[in-house]
């Protein structure tokens, strides 16, 4: 994996998306919405929805769904594939493989920036064991005007902690979150231990890994 010099000094604050990063749902997300586009007379295979998709909010998606089928979605579209969603969350979601230990070992302020729902990022994190540790410090692009790639949601989690984005660090999983932190001018970690490929993650100022064990020692010697 690639290892770049980022920022001078240790972060303040390390911001961590929450799909892919925190637990291990984009899998089961992918699985699910390969069915969902297949039932829609839109089959994209796994890689194809990792590509266009992973790291979005869940209006993109149904933006591009909308385009393709040349007419709107049932009003009830987004409740019914979100049940879908829990289902497959409920029946395996699992913390991604050792992201405890590294928040253990991890000494800065940490909080999480992600594209879900607030209801649904309290749901995946308390259904891991994950959300005391960060309650009280989980933001949602359904805060901001624009989600990833834009640096809105990252700057608005700087803010509200309070440090400048220059101190902080992000931890993310998809292309489009790496660009975000980019943009919002903040150290990137791209995790690859999840579905997106390295190579996707690759860029300035960014560390690539895919050992989340790793994650505390890179933050030191960045």
């Amino acid at each position: 994996m690639s290892e770049l010099a980022i920022t001078n000094g240790r972060p303040e604050l390390v911001i961590f998306d929450c799909d892919g990063v925190l637990v291990d749902s984009e899998p089961l997300s992918v699985g699910v919405d390969a069915e969902v586009l297949a039932e829609l007379g839109m089959p994209l295979s796994e890689q194809e929805i990792v590509d266009r998709f992973v790291g979005r909010s869940p209006a993109v998606m149904r933006q591009a769904i909308e385009r393709h089928l040349g007419h709107p979605l049932p009003d009830d579209w987004i409740a019914r594939t979100r049940s879908r969603y829990t289902e497959a969350f409920e029946r395996a979601l699992e913390p991604i493989d050792g992201i405890e230990e590294a928040l253990d070992a991890i000494s800065a302020e940490t909080c999480v920036a992600s594209s879900s729902e607030p209801d649904e990022l309290a749901f995946k994190l308390k259904l891991t064991g994950l959300y005391e540790r960060f309650a009280g410090r989980i933001f949602s692009a359904s805060e901001v005007r624009n989600g990833k790639p834009a640096p809105d949601l990252f700057l608005l989690a700087a803010e509200r902690m309070g440090v400048a984005p220059g101190a902080c660090a992000v931890v993310e999983d998809s292309q489009y979150g790496v660009q975000a932190a980019r943009a919002a001018g903040m150290g990137v970690f791209g995790y690859a231990g999840s579905v997106t490929p390295a190579r996707m993650l690759e860029g300035p100022g960014t560390t690539v890994f895919d050992d989340m064990r790793d994650l505390p020692r890179l933050l030191q010697s960045r």
